[in-house]
């Protein structure tokens, strides 16, 4: 990685300030809506960014891109359940927390597949993170029912189209960034020279 690049760390930090100092709720869109935009800029943008921005600092951060690809898929899942999503919800406590773990994570992530010395696993990791994100895009817009508490009210209709916008969010933003820059990391695999064959000793 180079040197410390101003403009992706202040993009990075602007995208974090947008997303929580913006007064979102003035868009008219459904709290699940929102939550996901968040989401999905803290790991997806905000994350990359800042690892591009502090490269020397990222180095410094286990780099295995497999486990971080899993890790990121845990904590993602996880405060994805009915239960611990209705949490966050209730307590702004745990809402910071929940924000926090997809930050870090994504930071885990990012500066793990563009590790330059791992871009096979690297690519490996934004594929099966792609796919995931697609996966749970798809089982929250796809639900018949409302899946979390908080968001139910009389209008049960209105309450299932505000979750499978979340649900689109999800897909529209996170897939295609996982999968394109996946891509890229193949495209870097490609052009890496192959290894000259070792000379054999001539037989006298």
């Amino acid at each position: 990685m180079r040197a410390i690049t101003p403009f992706s760390l202040l993009a990075g930090l602007g995208a974090c300030a947008l997303v929580w100092l913006a007064p979102l709720t003035k868009l008219g869109l459904p709290d699940f809506a929102i939550h996901m935009i968040r989401h999905m800029t803290l790991v997806s943008i905000a994350a990359p960014l800042l690892v591009l921005g502090t490269p020397r600092l990222c180095q410094s951060l286990p780099s295995i891109p497999l486990l971080a690809s899993f890790a990121e898929f845990v904590i993602v899942w996880t405060w994805h359940m009915p239960g611990a999503h209705d949490l966050t919800r209730n307590s702004g406590g745990w809402l910071v927390f929940e924000q926090a773990c997809f930050l870090v994570t994504g930071l885990l992530l990012w500066a793990s597949v563009l590790d330059p010395d791992k871009a096979l696993a690297g690519a490996g990791a934004l594929l099966l993170t792609s796919m995931h994100m697609t996966l749970l895009g798809a089982l929250i817009i796809l639900s018949p029912r409302t899946l979390y508490s908080h968001a139910a009210h009389a209008d049960m209709v209105h309450s299932l189209e505000a979750q499978q916008l979340g649900g689109m969010i999800m897909l529209v933003i996170g897939t295609p960034i996982y999968l394109l820059a996946g891509l890229w990391r193949i495209r870097d695999v490609l052009k890496t020279p192959l290894p000259e064959p070792s000379s054999r000793n001539s037989r006298p």
